[in-house]
Protein backbone atom coordinates (compact mmCIF):
# COMPACT_ATOMS: atom_id res chain seq x y z
CA UNK A 1 0.00 0.00 0.00
CA UNK A 2 1.14 3.77 0.02
CA UNK A 3 2.07 5.41 3.05
CA UNK A 4 3.44 8.97 4.17
CA UNK A 5 6.57 7.90 6.08
CA UNK A 6 9.02 9.78 7.97
CA UNK A 7 12.35 9.71 6.26
CA UNK A 8 14.43 12.51 8.21
CA UNK A 9 14.15 15.59 9.17
CA UNK A 10 11.65 17.87 7.18
CA UNK A 11 11.70 14.83 4.44
CA UNK A 12 8.21 13.14 4.27
CA UNK A 13 7.78 10.46 1.46
CA UNK A 14 4.98 8.30 0.02
CA UNK A 15 6.26 5.14 -0.32
CA UNK A 16 5.06 1.19 -1.11
CA UNK A 17 4.81 -0.32 2.66
CA UNK A 18 3.64 -3.65 3.57
CA UNK A 19 -0.27 -3.99 3.75
CA UNK A 20 -1.29 -3.82 7.76
CA UNK A 21 -2.69 -7.76 8.79
CA UNK A 22 -4.83 -8.89 11.94
CA UNK A 23 -2.82 -9.11 14.88
CA UNK A 24 -5.00 -10.02 17.73
CA UNK A 25 -8.18 -11.01 17.34
CA UNK A 26 -9.83 -7.70 18.61
CA UNK A 27 -8.50 -5.95 15.61
CA UNK A 28 -10.06 -4.08 12.28
CA UNK A 29 -8.44 -3.44 9.20
CA UNK A 30 -9.90 -0.21 7.77
CA UNK A 31 -9.43 1.36 3.98
CA UNK A 32 -8.60 5.18 4.69
CA UNK A 33 -10.98 7.29 2.35
CA UNK A 34 -9.93 10.30 4.18
CA UNK A 35 -7.11 11.41 6.83
CA UNK A 36 -6.09 14.78 8.04
CA UNK A 37 -2.51 16.39 8.03
CA UNK A 38 -2.12 17.79 11.86
CA UNK A 39 -0.07 20.85 13.10
CA UNK A 40 0.87 17.72 15.65
CA UNK A 41 2.45 16.08 12.35
CA UNK A 42 4.68 19.31 12.25
CA UNK A 43 6.54 18.28 15.45
CA UNK A 44 7.35 15.48 14.17
CA UNK A 45 8.49 16.96 10.77
CA UNK A 46 10.79 19.43 13.23
CA UNK A 47 11.39 19.53 15.38
CA UNK A 48 11.07 16.18 18.01
CA UNK A 49 12.87 14.24 14.64
CA UNK A 50 15.44 12.37 17.31
CA UNK A 51 12.41 10.00 17.97
CA UNK A 52 11.77 9.02 14.74
CA UNK A 53 12.71 6.40 12.26
CA UNK A 54 13.30 6.22 8.83
CA UNK A 55 10.48 4.59 7.13
CA UNK A 56 7.72 5.55 10.21
CA UNK A 57 4.52 5.85 8.80
CA UNK A 58 2.95 8.96 10.06
CA UNK A 59 -0.61 10.06 10.84
CA UNK A 60 -3.42 10.33 13.18
CA UNK A 61 -6.79 12.16 11.71
CA UNK A 62 -7.82 9.18 9.78
CA UNK A 63 -11.58 7.35 8.45
CA UNK A 64 -12.49 4.90 6.18
CA UNK A 65 -14.15 1.37 5.84
CA UNK A 66 -14.16 -1.32 8.04
CA UNK A 67 -12.39 -4.29 5.37
CA UNK A 68 -11.79 -6.75 7.82
CA UNK A 69 -12.10 -7.47 11.52
CA UNK A 70 -10.77 -10.49 14.19
CA UNK A 71 -12.34 -13.13 15.23
CA UNK A 72 -13.14 -11.48 18.41
CA UNK A 73 -14.97 -8.35 16.71
CA UNK A 74 -18.75 -8.47 17.84
CA UNK A 75 -19.74 -4.93 16.92
CA UNK A 76 -17.97 -3.99 13.22
CA UNK A 77 -18.41 -6.28 9.87
CA UNK A 78 -16.92 -5.39 6.85
CA UNK A 79 -18.32 -2.27 4.89
CA UNK A 80 -19.26 -0.57 8.24
CA UNK A 81 -17.75 2.92 8.47
CA UNK A 82 -15.91 4.59 11.16
CA UNK A 83 -13.54 7.05 12.27
CA UNK A 84 -10.41 6.68 14.43
CA UNK A 85 -9.93 8.39 17.53
CA UNK A 86 -6.03 9.57 17.37
CA UNK A 87 -5.41 8.28 20.70
CA UNK A 88 -5.21 4.01 20.97
CA UNK A 89 -7.61 3.33 24.06
CA UNK A 90 -8.46 0.24 25.44
CA UNK A 91 -11.68 1.41 26.62
CA UNK A 92 -12.04 -0.73 30.01
CA UNK A 93 -8.48 0.12 32.20
CA UNK A 94 -8.79 2.14 35.34
CA UNK A 95 -8.30 5.47 33.41
CA UNK A 96 -10.37 4.68 30.81
CA UNK A 97 -13.61 4.05 32.97
CA UNK A 98 -12.49 7.69 34.18
CA UNK A 99 -12.90 8.81 30.99
CA UNK A 100 -8.71 9.29 31.28
CA UNK A 101 -8.43 7.68 27.72
CA UNK A 102 -5.21 9.25 26.59
CA UNK A 103 -3.90 7.69 29.79
CA UNK A 104 -5.07 4.32 29.15
CA UNK A 105 -2.94 1.80 31.04
CA UNK A 106 -3.43 -0.86 28.61
CA UNK A 107 -1.20 1.07 25.94
CA UNK A 108 0.64 3.78 27.96
CA UNK A 109 4.34 4.16 27.11
CA UNK A 110 5.71 2.87 30.52
CA UNK A 111 9.46 2.80 28.95
CA UNK A 112 8.97 6.37 28.11
CA UNK A 113 7.00 7.34 31.04
CA UNK A 114 4.48 8.97 28.57
CA UNK A 115 0.29 8.56 28.66
CA UNK A 116 -1.77 6.49 25.65
CA UNK A 117 -0.24 5.02 22.31
CA UNK A 118 -1.07 7.58 19.51
CA UNK A 119 -1.43 6.85 15.81
CA UNK A 120 1.89 7.35 13.67
CA UNK A 121 3.48 9.66 16.65
CA UNK A 122 6.98 8.04 17.01
CA UNK A 123 8.74 5.80 19.61
CA UNK A 124 7.37 8.40 22.59
CA UNK A 125 4.49 7.03 22.07
CA UNK A 126 4.54 3.49 21.08
CA UNK A 127 5.59 3.87 17.22
CA UNK A 128 2.26 2.88 16.05
CA UNK A 129 1.66 2.77 12.42
CA UNK A 130 -0.32 5.96 11.06
CA UNK A 131 -3.35 6.71 9.31
CA UNK A 132 -1.81 8.82 5.95
CA UNK A 133 -1.73 5.31 4.03
CA UNK A 134 -4.18 3.54 2.06
CA UNK A 135 -4.66 1.23 5.26
CA UNK A 136 -4.36 0.89 8.56
CA UNK A 137 -4.95 -1.69 11.27
CA UNK A 138 -6.92 -0.81 14.31
CA UNK A 139 -6.66 -2.20 17.54
CA UNK A 140 -9.92 -2.60 20.37
CA UNK A 141 -12.25 -2.99 17.20
CA UNK A 142 -15.50 -3.15 19.50
CA UNK A 143 -14.39 0.16 21.55
CA UNK A 144 -11.81 2.68 20.03
CA UNK A 145 -13.42 2.88 16.31
CA UNK A 146 -16.69 5.46 16.29
CA UNK A 147 -19.11 4.13 13.91
CA UNK A 148 -20.76 6.40 11.56
CA UNK A 149 -23.54 6.27 9.19
CA UNK A 150 -23.06 6.26 5.87
CA UNK A 151 -24.24 9.31 3.30
CA UNK A 152 -22.69 12.28 4.68
CA UNK A 153 -19.64 13.21 3.36
CA UNK A 154 -16.27 12.12 4.57
CA UNK A 155 -15.75 15.52 5.96
CA UNK A 156 -18.80 15.50 8.43
CA UNK A 157 -17.24 13.10 10.40
CA UNK A 158 -13.31 12.95 10.04
CA UNK A 159 -12.68 15.55 12.51
CA UNK A 160 -13.82 13.60 15.17
CA UNK A 161 -10.56 11.55 15.16
CA UNK A 162 -8.80 14.74 16.29
CA UNK A 163 -10.02 18.13 15.95
CA UNK A 164 -13.06 18.15 17.02
CA UNK A 165 -12.40 16.16 20.84
CA UNK A 166 -9.27 18.03 20.93
CA UNK A 167 -11.11 21.92 20.38
CA UNK A 168 -14.19 20.38 22.46
CA UNK A 169 -12.10 19.37 25.70
CA UNK A 170 -10.24 22.78 25.37
CA UNK A 171 -13.69 24.81 25.60
CA UNK A 172 -14.84 22.23 28.57
CA UNK A 173 -11.35 22.29 30.35
CA UNK A 174 -11.90 26.33 29.93
CA UNK A 175 -15.01 26.08 31.81
CA UNK A 176 -16.16 29.98 31.22
CA UNK A 177 -19.63 30.68 32.52
CA UNK A 178 -22.54 31.82 30.27
CA UNK A 179 -21.83 34.91 28.34
CA UNK A 180 -18.41 35.01 29.30
CA UNK A 181 -15.11 35.59 27.62
CA UNK A 182 -13.11 32.70 26.20
CA UNK A 183 -9.42 34.33 24.34
CA UNK A 184 -7.95 31.88 21.87
CA UNK A 185 -4.12 32.51 21.30
CA UNK A 186 -3.57 30.68 17.62
CA UNK A 187 -6.16 30.03 14.40
CA UNK A 188 -5.10 27.01 13.27
CA UNK A 189 -7.01 24.52 12.73
CA UNK A 190 -7.83 23.70 16.95
CA UNK A 191 -7.89 27.42 17.64
CA UNK A 192 -10.40 27.53 14.65
CA UNK A 193 -12.59 25.00 16.00
CA UNK A 194 -12.42 25.93 19.91
CA UNK A 195 -14.17 29.12 18.77
CA UNK A 196 -16.47 27.51 16.63
CA UNK A 197 -17.41 25.70 19.74
CA UNK A 198 -17.23 28.14 22.06
CA UNK A 199 -19.92 30.72 20.03
CA UNK A 200 -22.17 27.53 19.39
CA UNK A 201 -22.17 27.82 23.76
CA UNK A 202 -23.11 31.26 23.61
CA UNK A 203 -19.90 32.55 24.49
CA UNK A 204 -17.69 35.66 23.57
CA UNK A 205 -15.02 34.88 21.89
CA UNK A 206 -11.51 36.53 20.59
CA UNK A 207 -9.10 35.03 18.52
CA UNK A 208 -4.98 35.91 18.33
CA UNK A 209 -2.90 35.09 15.56
CA UNK A 210 -1.31 36.79 12.31
CA UNK A 211 -2.45 34.96 9.07
CA UNK A 212 -5.25 37.23 7.94
CA UNK A 213 -6.66 34.23 6.27
CA UNK A 214 -7.25 32.88 9.53
CA UNK A 215 -8.59 35.64 11.27
CA UNK A 216 -11.02 36.11 8.41
CA UNK A 217 -12.28 32.82 8.90
CA UNK A 218 -13.06 33.55 12.09
CA UNK A 219 -14.06 36.91 11.89
CA UNK A 220 -16.73 35.31 9.34
CA UNK A 221 -18.17 33.38 12.04
CA UNK A 222 -18.77 35.40 14.51
CA UNK A 223 -15.87 35.49 16.83
CA UNK A 224 -13.85 39.04 17.31
CA UNK A 225 -10.07 39.09 16.48
CA UNK A 226 -6.79 40.10 17.28
CA UNK A 227 -3.66 40.58 15.00
CA UNK A 228 -0.68 39.90 17.06
CA UNK A 229 1.81 41.74 14.82
CA UNK A 230 -0.48 44.93 14.85
CA UNK A 231 -0.61 45.58 18.97
CA UNK A 232 2.13 46.36 21.02
CA UNK A 233 1.21 43.74 23.44
CA UNK A 234 -1.92 40.34 23.41
CA UNK A 235 -2.70 41.06 26.73
CA UNK A 236 -2.86 44.57 26.63
CA UNK A 237 -5.16 44.22 23.41
CA UNK A 238 -7.54 41.72 25.39
CA UNK A 239 -7.64 43.95 28.40
CA UNK A 240 -9.19 46.43 26.49
CA UNK A 241 -11.81 44.43 24.64
CA UNK A 242 -12.83 43.14 28.23
CA UNK A 243 -13.47 46.35 30.59
CA UNK A 244 -9.58 46.01 31.72
CA UNK A 245 -10.35 42.55 33.51
CA UNK A 246 -8.82 40.19 30.94
CA UNK A 247 -10.52 36.88 29.66
CA UNK A 248 -12.50 34.85 31.93
CA UNK A 249 -10.28 31.64 30.28
CA UNK A 250 -7.78 31.86 27.69
CA UNK A 251 -7.15 28.82 25.26
CA UNK A 252 -3.50 28.26 24.27
CA UNK A 253 -4.06 26.70 20.94
CA UNK A 254 -0.26 27.09 19.96
CA UNK A 255 2.44 25.21 21.61
CA UNK A 256 5.70 24.13 21.66
CA UNK A 257 6.39 25.81 18.06
CA UNK A 258 5.14 29.67 18.65
CA UNK A 259 6.46 32.44 16.65
CA UNK A 260 8.23 34.67 19.08
CA UNK A 261 10.66 33.20 21.04
CA UNK A 262 14.20 33.51 19.35
CA UNK A 263 16.17 31.98 21.97
CA UNK A 264 14.02 28.60 22.72
CA UNK A 265 13.81 28.52 18.29
CA UNK A 266 17.31 28.93 18.17
CA UNK A 267 18.59 26.15 20.46
CA UNK A 268 15.82 24.11 18.92
CA UNK A 269 17.48 24.57 15.49
CA UNK A 270 21.31 24.04 17.01
CA UNK A 271 20.18 20.96 18.05
CA UNK A 272 19.52 19.60 14.64
CA UNK A 273 23.63 20.07 14.31
CA UNK A 274 23.99 17.49 17.07
CA UNK A 275 23.97 13.16 16.52
CA UNK A 276 20.33 11.92 16.92
CA UNK A 277 21.08 10.13 20.05
CA UNK A 278 22.67 12.99 21.88
CA UNK A 279 19.66 14.80 20.28
CA UNK A 280 16.93 12.68 22.15
CA UNK A 281 18.67 12.87 25.31
CA UNK A 282 19.08 16.74 25.07
CA UNK A 283 15.38 16.90 24.34
CA UNK A 284 14.34 14.45 27.49
CA UNK A 285 16.45 16.30 29.70
CA UNK A 286 17.12 19.87 29.07
CA UNK A 287 14.92 21.13 26.28
CA UNK A 288 13.05 24.20 26.09
CA UNK A 289 10.54 24.83 24.08
CA UNK A 290 8.97 28.19 22.11
CA UNK A 291 6.16 29.57 25.51
CA UNK A 292 5.51 33.01 23.60
CA UNK A 293 1.98 31.73 23.14
CA UNK A 294 1.60 30.62 26.92
CA UNK A 295 2.72 33.79 27.87
CA UNK A 296 0.79 35.30 26.27
CA UNK A 297 -2.06 33.47 27.40
CA UNK A 298 -1.16 33.85 31.45
CA UNK A 299 -0.98 37.83 30.77
CA UNK A 300 -4.52 38.02 28.98
CA UNK A 301 -6.53 35.88 31.60
CA UNK A 302 -8.24 37.62 34.33
CA UNK A 303 -7.51 37.54 37.91
CA UNK A 304 -8.59 33.89 38.86
CA UNK A 305 -9.64 32.63 35.66
CA UNK A 306 -8.32 29.60 33.79
CA UNK A 307 -5.69 29.03 31.02
CA UNK A 308 -6.55 25.66 28.78
CA UNK A 309 -3.70 24.42 27.31
CA UNK A 310 -4.50 21.79 23.82
CA UNK A 311 -1.19 22.82 22.04
CA UNK A 312 1.37 20.53 22.03
CA UNK A 313 4.61 20.78 24.77
CA UNK A 314 7.12 18.69 25.04
CA UNK A 315 10.29 20.43 26.86
CA UNK A 316 11.83 18.75 30.76
CA UNK A 317 12.86 22.49 31.74
CA UNK A 318 10.81 25.53 30.65
CA UNK A 319 10.89 28.32 32.66
CA UNK A 320 7.19 29.66 33.87
CA UNK A 321 6.48 32.84 35.61
CA UNK A 322 5.19 31.37 39.03
CA UNK A 323 5.05 34.29 40.95
CA UNK A 324 2.29 35.71 38.35
CA UNK A 325 1.13 32.33 37.90
CA UNK A 326 0.49 32.28 41.72
CA UNK A 327 -0.41 36.08 42.41
CA UNK A 328 -3.37 36.17 39.65
CA UNK A 329 -4.58 32.78 41.19
CA UNK A 330 -5.09 31.19 37.48
CA UNK A 331 -6.03 27.67 37.23
CA UNK A 332 -4.03 25.38 35.00
CA UNK A 333 -5.87 22.29 32.94
CA UNK A 334 -4.16 20.43 30.01
CA UNK A 335 -3.76 17.73 28.18
CA UNK A 336 -4.02 14.89 25.14
CA UNK A 337 -7.57 14.71 23.81
CA UNK A 338 -9.84 11.79 25.93
CA UNK A 339 -11.38 11.52 22.62
CA UNK A 340 -13.71 8.97 23.70
CA UNK A 341 -14.64 10.98 26.54
CA UNK A 342 -16.32 13.39 24.06
CA UNK A 343 -17.16 11.76 20.74
CA UNK A 344 -20.60 10.80 21.41
CA UNK A 345 -21.50 13.97 22.47
CA UNK A 346 -19.91 15.65 19.37
CA UNK A 347 -21.77 13.04 17.56
CA UNK A 348 -24.89 13.95 18.10
CA UNK A 349 -24.19 17.64 17.21
CA UNK A 350 -22.91 16.31 13.85
CA UNK A 351 -26.04 14.29 13.40
CA UNK A 352 -28.13 17.22 12.93
CA UNK A 353 -29.46 18.24 9.58
CA UNK A 354 -27.51 21.78 9.73
CA UNK A 355 -23.49 21.75 9.54
CA UNK A 356 -24.09 23.81 13.25
CA UNK A 357 -19.75 23.78 13.15
CA UNK A 358 -18.89 24.40 9.65
CA UNK A 359 -17.05 21.05 9.67
CA UNK A 360 -17.90 20.20 5.46
CA UNK A 361 -16.69 23.61 4.88
CA UNK A 362 -13.29 23.42 7.47
CA UNK A 363 -10.86 21.98 5.30
CA UNK A 364 -9.03 24.39 2.90
CA UNK A 365 -7.39 21.74 0.99
CA UNK A 366 -8.39 18.13 -0.36
CA UNK A 367 -5.37 16.79 -1.90
CA UNK A 368 -4.43 12.82 -2.90
CA UNK A 369 -2.13 11.04 -0.57
CA UNK A 370 1.12 11.84 -3.34
CA UNK A 371 0.79 15.30 -2.92
CA UNK A 372 1.91 15.00 1.30
CA UNK A 373 5.15 16.18 1.11
CA UNK A 374 4.88 19.15 -0.68
CA UNK A 375 1.67 19.94 1.67
CA UNK A 376 3.68 19.40 4.75
CA UNK A 377 5.95 21.99 3.63
CA UNK A 378 3.30 24.81 2.74
CA UNK A 379 1.34 23.74 5.85
CA UNK A 380 4.60 24.56 8.06
CA UNK A 381 4.87 27.82 5.97
CA UNK A 382 1.51 28.91 6.22
CA UNK A 383 1.28 29.62 2.51
CA UNK A 384 -1.45 29.21 -0.04
CA UNK A 385 -4.23 30.36 2.23
CA UNK A 386 -3.39 26.73 4.15
CA UNK A 387 -5.22 26.07 7.56
CA UNK A 388 -6.23 22.42 7.30
CA UNK A 389 -5.59 19.69 4.75
CA UNK A 390 -7.33 16.55 4.14
CA UNK A 391 -5.91 14.04 1.64
CA UNK A 392 -7.64 10.94 0.02
CA UNK A 393 -6.00 8.09 -0.43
Amino acid sequence: MKAVTWQGRQDMQVIDVPDPVIEEPTDVIVQITSTGLCGSDLHLYDPLTPFMTDGDVVGHEPMGIVREVGSAVETLKAGDRVVVPFNISCGSCWMCDRGLFSQCETTQNRDSGTGASLFGYSKLYGQVPGGQAELLRVPFGDTLPIKVPDGPPDDRFLFLSDVLPTAWQAVEYADVEDGGTLAVIGAGPIGDMASRIAMHHGLDVIVVDNVPERLARVHGRGGRTIDHSQVDGVGDAIREMTDGRGADAVIDAVGMEAHGSPVAEAAQKALALLPKKVQEKMMLNVGSDRLAALMSAIDSVRRGGTISISGVYGAPTDPLPMFQLFDKQVQLRMGQANVRRWSDDILDLLMQDDDVLGVESFATHHLPLEDAPEAYRKFRDKEDGMVKVVFNP
